[in-house]
């Protein structure tokens, strides 16, 4: 039971880069960004690829740098070649494929078997004992979620904060929206391409189709944390995500260890759930406009 905690732990905080990010471009920029399937693998790519070659630590860094780069792309297609952005993020998706091969040696598979990680050279150090995979990927973690807390209160961070408000009151206000989005997006995903980045070292391993669905586990992620923690300032999101994360690995780690529901079945039950949470306001009004309706029948039929 404590190994179960201790890896829903892990992968919960590991993951919650992800959520960090599509907080920033989906609940802030309000951008359906598609481009995270595969800049979560570019991020394992370049990282696994970069530790194999005796460089780590700066494995992070560079992954990060990579992940802005694709952010770039998504954003000058969005904002310079007027593609939509669902569109732009699907088509930077599929050309990122090609570029994770490239990264990992034109191989689907990159194993860092007897390489070593930044987890390992942490490990000797002798911090957190037998937990020190969970104390690095939380170090990690919380210095990210705090650089995001405190960019987006500074003027840039509110400039991105008010493009994602009323884009048209930006630009009145002299502000280029299309540099704030590009920003933004170049932000978030070097935030999952770091995501990808502790997950490969820590795995110790990077596959090509390792990113395959990890958009809806990071939106499943986000709505739980804020279904938990609610919603309001920046912190209060960032809070909500890593929440939202261990909580949604833990759900994962449960299922998995009574079978409750099909393991088979467990990404359309998260794709049912996160569909359902998107669309509840909607629901909202609609059956509070159902109940109106109702009760004015019932009051004219009394009449």
């Amino acid at each position: 039971m404590l190994f179960i905690v201790q890896t829903a732990l892990e992968l919960g905080v590991m993951y919650a880069l992800v959520s960090m990010a599509l907080f920033l471009s989906y609940r802030i920029l309000d951008i359906a960004d598609l481009t995270t399937d595969g800049t979560f693998v570019l991020g394992l790519a370049v990282s696994v690829s970069l530790a194999a070659a005796g460089h780590p630590v700066l494995a992070f860094p560079a992954a990060m740098a990579a992940g802005a780069c694709a952010g770039f792309v998504t954003a000058f297609l969005q904002t310079r070649l007027g593609v939509p952005s669902i569109l732009a993020g699907i088509i930077t998706n599929t050309g990122l494929y090609t570029i994770n091969l490239m990264a990992m040696g034109w191989s689907s598979n990159v194993s860092l078997l007897r390489q070593e990680t930044a987890f390992t050279l942490f490990r000797s150090t002798g911090i957190g004992g037998d937990w020190y995979e969970l104390v690095l990927a939380g170090i990690i973690t919380v210095l990210a979620g705090v650089a995001l807390v405190w960019f987006l209160g500074t003027r840039t961070g509110l400039s991105i904060r008010a493009t994602g408000d009323n884009r048209d009151m930006v630009r009145a206000s002299s502000i280029n929206p299309t540099f704030t989005i590009t920003l933004g997006l170049c932000i978030a995903n070097a935030l999952t391409a770091l995501s990808g980045a502790v997950v490969g070292q820590m795995q110790k391993t990077a596959d090509i189709n390792g990113g395959t669905g990890i958009v809806v586990i990071g939106l499943a992620c986000l709505i739980i944390g804020e279904t938990v923690v609610g919603r309001g300032a920046i912190w209060r999101g960032v809070v909500a995500v890593i929440v939202g994360s261990i909580i949604y690995r833990f759900i994962y780690a449960i299922v998995l260890r009574t079978g409750i529901v099909p393991i088979e079945c467990l990404k359309l039950v998260t794709a049912v759930i996160v569909a359902l949470a998107i669309a509840m306001p909607s629901l909202k009004k609609y059956f509070a406009f159902q109940k109106r309706k109702m009760a004015a029948s019932r009051r004219k039929g009394g009449r």
